[in-house]
C-alpha cells in the first residue's frame, strides 16, 4: 500500500499473556498493509511482557510499548485509544492473531465505501480446538440480543470517541457487546469480509472452568449492559420492548426482574423476532 494509506492504530492490551504476546506481534508484524502502529499497553502485567515488548521495539520503530497501573481490559484499551495516531482502530488481544491480508482488505473497503462503520471477517479457534468460529449473521436486532463481532474488528477512532470508549466499568466480560451496541446503531453499514482474518485462542484452562459459574456471571453480565443500554432497547424494539417489560411486572416477577429482567426479555424478543 502506498505511504499515503491511512495509519491503523493496532492496540493489543496485556496482562499476564507474555507467554503468547509475540504470537500476536508476528502477526502484526506480518502484515501486508504497512501504514500501522502497535501500541502494547501493558496493564501492570508482572510477567515478562515488558522484556518481550522492548525487544520488538527494537526490531521495528512502528512497535510503541506503554505501562501502567493496572486497570482492567478496557481501561488498557482506552489507554491505547487515547494514544492512537490512525484514523482507525484495531484492538487485538495479546493471546490472540490476524491474518496477513485483514488489514489491508478492510482498508481497501473503507477506502471505496465510505459510509462503512465498522468491518470484521471470518474467524477460526485455535490452540486447545481448531475449527472455524461460527459467529451468527449480523443484523442490528440480532447484536441487540447476543454478540457476533468479535473483539479485534476495525472502526474508526473517531467514532470510539463519540462514545467515550469502552466501559471500564464492566470487569467481568462481555466488554465488546456493550461496546458495538453503542458504536453502531439501525443505520451502520457492518462488512464482514469472506476471508478468515482473526484467530481466537481456546485455552485448556478457559474450557475447564465451572460451567455453571460461567452461566450465571454471563447472565449478569448481559443483564447489566441490558440495563445500561435500555433507551437503545427501548427505541429500537418500540411498542413490542414496552410490553415485554410490562407483561413481566404483571405476572408478579418484581423482585426477580431486578436480576433476571434482561436474560428474560432478550429471549423474549429473540422468541418474537424468529417468529415474525
Amino acid at each position: 500500500m502506498k505511504s499515503e494509506s491511512p495509519l491503523v492504530s493496532i492496540i493489543v492490551p496485556c496482562y499476564m499473556q507474555a507467554k503468547y504476546l509475540e504470537d500476536a506481534l508476528k502477526s502484526v508484524l506480518d502484515q501486508n498493509y504497512q501504514n500501522w502502529e502497535c501500541i502494547i499497553i501493558d496493564d501492570g502485567s508482572p510477567d515478562e511482557t515488558e522484556i518481550i515488548s522492548r525487544e520488538w521495539e527494537k526490531k521495528d520503530k512502528r512497535f510503541i510499548y506503554i505501562r501502567k497501573t493496572n486497570g482492567g481490559l478496557s481501561s488498557a484499551r482506552n489507554s491505547g485509544i487515547v494514544l492512537a495516531k490512525g484514523e482507525f482502530i484495531l484492538p487485538l488481544d495479546a493471546d490472540d492473531k490476524i491474518g496477513k491480508e485483514y488489514i489491508q482488505q478492510a482498508i481497501e473497503l473503507f477506502t471505496t465505501s465510505r459510509n462503512t462503520t465498522l468491518i470484521y471477517c471470518k474467524a477460526v479457534n485455535f490452540g486447545a480446538e481448531n475449527k472455524e468460529w461460527e459467529l451468527g449473521v449480523y443484523s442490528y436486532s440480532n447484536l441487540l440480543i447476543s454478540n457476533m463481532i468479535f473483539c479485534s474488528a476495525i472502526y474508526r477512532k473517531s467514532d470510539a470517541v463519540r462514545i467515550n470508549g469502552y466501559d471500564e466499568n464492566l470487569k467481568n466480560g462481555l466488554e465488546d457487546w456493550d461496546f458495538w451496541i453503542r458504536l453502531l446503531d439501525k443505520n451502520s453499514n457492518v462488512v464482514q469480509l469472506k476471508t478468515i482474518g482473526f484467530y481466537y485462542r481456546l485455552k485448556e484452562s478457559s474450557m475447564i472452568k465451572n460451567l455453571h459459574e460461567t452461566e450465571n456471571l454471563f447472565k449478569l453480565v448481559k443483564r447489566e449492559i441490558y440495563i445500561k443500554n435500555i433507551e437503545i432497547y427501548d427505541e429500537h424494539f418500540g411498542e413490542i420492548h414496552a410490553i415485554l417489560k410490562k407483561q413481566l411486572h404483571l405476572i408478579g416477577f418484581e423482585k426477580r426482574v431486578k436480576s433476571m429482567i434482561a436474560y428474560r426479555l432478550l429471549n423474549s424478543i429473540k422468541s418474537f423476532l424468529i417468529k415474525n
